[in-house]
């Protein structure tokens, strides 16, 4: 499998591409205004203890106050010291930390929503072979190193290198070196854990004591191992910046970071079009089935449809098909759009159990290539596939998009039907307070057509009803659930709130639809009021300059200007 590693480096934001096989799986996005927190310690002061969520809340010095639960705030010899709940055993929050209390922490999860960060006190410093737990004394080893023997060689080694009291975690990068190169990682962070300690002890609180490095050493340390075939930047200072790093680190990479200064590395490698359809609902297949992918905070729901997929013998190898590319590309998108919580997979049904298992089995294949936590947890009754992924930063379409100002985020706008009926009642109301004759209403261009209607039979309805003087203008500036009803008391003010055109005024519009009874003329429309264009009805979809002939309430008479 090729791996490529394409870094975008920006004025405001540096962003990195991982490709496998030249498809994008990851994406990582580092904006100057809006630093990643995940891995910055802080020393923070305890604002309140809950003991009925046994937990507490941190302050350490940003927006929302960190969330602590007592199993990250209780000193532990090893992560397996907790119980099967989830916390020690026994343990109370009340007893391990005080309102008003300095405590040193680490933010474990961004602030997502509402939530403001998750922290531990559990401090772990990340290096290129191992990772330093200064509050733990524990040796692990990567889940992702199979070989029983190189684990036991690595344990072995990891325990003559680490520091009386300390803990570390052996990463899958280490697989294979020798002594040497932990004790150079290891003699790096335990420097860097007294220099926190320092500030920690010198400084004031809350503030921020270590700050974890910038994306592009983030992934030199993370990401860049030895299964990349390549490194690829567009920026010669960072480039010049990374071998300098790699030297240092791993010399053996230098071979693979390259240069490549062309305007726009992202258009190139059909990353933008990538990042584009990661934010769209649907996602199509090779097949031609698809997917649909339904985000919420907590829950994902993935629905997979054979869409313009026919097959070629028959319906359950149809649905066999389709389901295994829908499993590989699942993988992908939970990956890519950094979907965490609870995830919920519709496969289309099947009808052998062989199939189901089959599936099933190429999803899990496809999630091992994810380092980030993922549990399947198997098939329901309903044939739902449930699963959960470690959510520990916004997902790609927090970063890139925010909730619609119009809608809020439900994605969805009220009707021309049922705005024009909620409209109309207001209208009445209106009309009923005021002593004015006359009342101008503005909306948005599709309702205030229908609230004019076919002819202004609408319009003469309602001031049958109203017992008033309605003019009815289509605004493009107002929102489809936003309406101005306003009475005018004089006639000056009548005439220039009204009517948007008069005649003698020269336009130039757009001819939008041949008139419903005389398909000879055109129709155009202004702010919403309706220009009829004598002989415009052949001119449907051109923009042409257009002379206001007469001037009606609801409408104009116009002719084309001849140039």
């Amino acid at each position: 499998m090729l791996k490529e590693i394409v870094v975008n480096v920006g004025e405001e934001e540096t962003r990195v591409a991982v490709l496998e096989d030249k498809i994008l799986v990851e994406i990582y996005i580092e904006r100057s205004i809006n630093q990643r927190l995940v891995g910055n310690i802080f020393k923070g002061k305890v604002e309140n203890v809950l003991p009925g969520m046994q937990a507490a809340f941190v302050n350490i010095g940003l927006e929302k106050n960190a969330f602590l639960y007592v199993e990250d705030a209780l000193p532990s010899n090893a992560p397996e010291a907790s119980g099967p709940s989830g916390y020690t055993l026994g343990a109370n929050i009340c007893d391990i930390l005080k309102q008003g209390q300095d405590i040193m922490v680490q933010i474990v999860k961004e602030p997502i929503g509402t939530k403001g960060p998750r922290v531990t006190t559990h401090i772990t410093l990340p290096g290129r072979f191992l990772v330093l737990m200064p509050t733990v004394d524990y040796i692990g080893i990567s889940r992702r190193i199979d070989s029983e023997k190189e684990r036991e060689r690595l344990k072995d080694l990891a325990n003559r290198v680490k520091p009386e009291g300390m803990g570390v975690i052996v990463r899958t990068v280490a697989e294979g070196i020798e002594e040497e190169e932990l004790r150079q990682d290891i003699a790096l962070l335990t420097k860097l854990w007294r220099k926190i300690l320092s500030r920690a002890a010198h400084g004031t609180v809350p503030n921020v004591v270590h700050r974890d490095l910038e994306l592009v050493q983030r992934i030199l340390r993370d990401v860049f191992t030895e299964d990349v075939d390549r490194l690829i930047l567009d920026s010669r200072y960072e480039y010049e910046k990374v071998l300098e790093l790699v030297d240092i680190s791993d010399p053996r990479l230098k071979l693979k970071v390259f240069l490549d200064e062309r305007e726009n590395i992202f258009t190139e490698y059909g990353i933008e079009q990538e990042i584009e359809k990661a934010l769209k609902q649907k996602v199509w297949l090779k097949c031609g089935g698809y997917l649909v992918i339904d985000q919420s905070e907590a829950l994902t729901a993935i629905d997979v449809n054979t869409g313009k997929y026919v097959g070629t013998t028959n319906l359950e190898d149809t649905v066999l098909k389709t389901n295994l590319e829908a499993a590989c590309e699942i993988a992908r998108q939970l990956r890519l759009r950094k979907i965490g919580g609870i995830v919920i997979v519709d496969f289309i049904d099947m009808a052998q159990e062989a199939h189901r298992h089959e599936v099933l089995q190429k999803l899990e294949e496809e999630i091992k290539k994810d380092k980030t936590k993922t549990n399947i947890l198997g098939i329901t009754q309903l044939g739902l596939v449930e699963m959960t992924r470690k959510k520990v930063r916004p997902s790609l379409s927090e970063v890139l998009q925010k909730p619609c100002p119009y809608c809020e985020g439900k994605g969805k706008v009220l009707s021309e039907e049922t705005l024009g009926i909620s409209y109309k009642n207001q209208i009445y109301n209106v009309a009923r307070q005021t002593t004015a004759q006359t009342i101008l209403v503005e909306a948005h261009p599709v309702v205030a057509a229908r609230l004019i209607g076919s002819g202004g039979a609408s319009l003469r309805d309602l001031e049958s009803k109203t017992g008033k003087s309605l003019y009815i203008r289509g605004s493009t500036s107002h929102h489809i659930e936003s309406i101005t009803i306003r009475p005018l008391q004089d006639n000056e003010e009548i005439h220039a709130n009204t009517l948007p055109v008069k005649p003698g005024e020269v336009l130039e519009v757009r001819v939008e639809e041949p008139h419903v009874t005389n398909y000879h003329d055109g129709i155009a429309r202004v702010n919403g009021f309706i220009l009829d264009i004598e002989g415009a009805g052949a001119l449907v979809g051109e923009t042409i300059p257009v002379e206001v002939s007469k001037v009606y309430r609801t409408y104009a008479k116009a002719r084309p200007v001849r140039i």
